[in-house]
């Protein structure tokens, strides 16, 4: 697989950014994090899906490439994973990727319009080059509910596809069509590798993805010369081979039962499991709690939302309502429910109201029946009870009466 444009006589991406004025080393410091991204899935499962590479072979490898061609369709789409890719938190994105491509069609950020950007399109399609496609493709009404330069989106995408040498679906609307696809799906949107059958599609999923993924995923393709491997949703390994809930920094309050039931409660202020309030970290892949957004500045979870799973497909129908516990809802390759990945019962299938009385019970065994404000019932509140003094454990419990415990503190008779 090759990425030399035919005809692309500038010089190589080394001595563009030297001409920037990048330094050498602001330059490895970019490249060690992708390093890291890269190492993600290694780190995780302990099994290696590429051999590790360091900052100063990628900066090696990149430095000496002469800049690839690359169309990025728009297509049935809001723009937010373009805005993810720009605006990550600085000016790293802007100032180093996009200085390693040339971004010959965009119609979201070039500045040529009309006949102009379409003759952009047409000529960058006749030669070699990667194609990075945001949004859905809608079928529906031949194709009349997106159109560009008079063409549907189908036919764009198909045509852009024909020299591609890398196809990269970016966020969820072109992973599966997200929230337009969704049930009843008016416009007939798709995937693009529901168009794009006869070679791969990398799945860069998320509504939006992490803007670093985004780019770690062009760069591996460049470092590389080759596609990364993939799970079985067609997502690289290196970003999508781990659960949000094995790497969530509120992972040990699920294990210990802690959990936030109302967004103002004490459990929400002690950054507790959100778990119950709809979070879906146990049934979705991704590095958000690594990376994080702007800069590693935060994530939902570390703001205090729970994960709606938007890395995963169908998940508007398949997580929804989003603020209301699903515990029968399944995700690929993983246990049987969220309920039994947090408790460890790998063992034989448990009926998911069966390990909730369970939970229930130990909760109740360590709480003191002290009634307080009035239950939101929209949660699904019930009763709710205070807390020993000494112990920080969350005590909401319905109106059975508490069993028995022994003195051994957790356990009931």
């Amino acid at each position: 697989m090759s990425y030399e444009p035919n005809g692309w006589q500038e010089p190589t991406l080394g001595e563009n950014l030297a001409r920037a004025g990048i330094k050498r080393r602001d330059f490895l410091k970019f490249c060690g994090g992708l390093a890291a991204v890269f190492a993600l899935g290694n780190q995780a499962t302990g099994t290696a899906h590429a051999a590790p590479v360091t900052a100063e072979q990628i900066a090696d490898k990149l430095s000496a490439l002469t800049k690839p061609n690359v169309v990025w369709l728009q297509l049935q789409e809001c723009t937010g994973c373009m805005e993810s890719t720009l605006r990550s938190g600085g000016t790293t994105v802007e100032e180093i990727v996009l200085n390693l491509l040339s971004v010959n069609y965009n119609e979201l950020v070039m500045a040529a319009s009309g006949d102009a950007a379409n003759k952009a399109l047409d000529d960058t399609n006749a030669e070699p080059h990667i194609l990075v496609v945001n949004g859905s493709i809608p079928l529906g009404a031949g194709g009349a509910y997106c159109t560009i330069g008079g063409k549907s989106a189908e036919q764009v995408l198909r045509e852009s596809a024909e020299k591609a040498t890398a196809i990269l679906a970016v966020g969820a609307c072109a992973v599966w069509g997200s929230v337009q696809a969704s049930k009843p799906n008016p416009t007939g949107a798709v995937g693009v590798d529901e168009i794009i059958t006869d070679r791969p599609v990398i799945n860069v999923s998320g509504c939006p993805p992490i803007g670093e993924v985004i780019t770690a995923t062009v760069a591996y393709v460049l470092t590389h010369g080759d596609l990364p491997k993939t799970d079985a949703e067609g997502r690289p390994l290196f970003a999508y081979d781990q659960r949000i809930h094995d790497s969530c920094p509120r992972r040990a309050h699920f294990d210990a039962g802690q959990f936030v039931r109302t967004f103002d409660d004490e459990g929400a202020r002690n950054g507790w499991c959100l778990y119950e309030m709809g979070c879906k970290g146990p049934s979705t892949f991704s590095a958000c709690p690594v990376i994080q957004w702007n800069l590693h500045t935060s994530w939902p979870i570390g703001a205090g939302h729970p994960c709606i799973g938007c890395t995963e497909k169908q998940f508007f129908d398949r997580f929804t309502p989003f603020y209301q516990t699903l515990p029968d809802v399944t995700g690929f390759g993983i246990e049987a429910t969220a309920q039994e990945v947090g408790w460890g019962l790998v063992g034989a299938t448990v009926a998911a109201v069966g390990v909730h009385a369970g939970v229930t019970a130990a909760r109740r065994a360590s709480a003191t029946r002290t009634k307080v404000d009035p239950p939101l019932r929209a949660f699904g509140d019930s009763t709710v009870w205070l807390p020993t003094p000494t112990s920080r454990r969350p005590a909401h419990v319905d109106d059975a009466p508490a069993p028995k415990t022994t003195d051994e503190p957790g356990k009931a008779e």
